[in-house]
């Protein structure tokens, strides 16, 4: 897993969703674009630590299934191509917590 500087996950997470604008707010809210903190490590929830990552994706109920798509939801790539895969299944609806913060971006996009 490569560090990712702070600055560059902004633009890593808006290339990658560039055709789902509403995954790029997603990601604003949930992480304010953060993958990696200052220490190297992995972004984990304030309100539930096994939410982790860019896309603050739960490992709890989502890294079985991450494994078994052979994805590391600690990668960055990985970790948005889960939540492209959850967006494909399930729209919005795993980020339904922070949609107060996200649908008000909806009306910019």
């Amino acid at each position: 897993v490569g560090e990712v500087i702070p600055q560059d996950t902004e633009a890593i997470v808006r290339n990658y969703f560039a055709d789902a604008p509403i995954m790029i707010e997603i990601a604003r809210c949930e992480s304010t674009f953060r993958h990696n903190l200052a220490d190297g490590s992995v972004l984990q929830g304030r309100v539930d630590n096994a939410d982790t990552g860019v896309m603050q994706i739960n490992t709890r109920y989502h890294e079985e299934t991450a494994i078994a798509l052979d994805l590391n939801l600690k990668d960055i790539y990985d970790n948005m191509a889960y939540a492209r895969h959850l967006y494909e299944k399930s729209g919005t609806q795993p980020w339904s917590a922070s949609s107060p913060c996200w649908n008000q971006h909806l009306a910019l996009l």
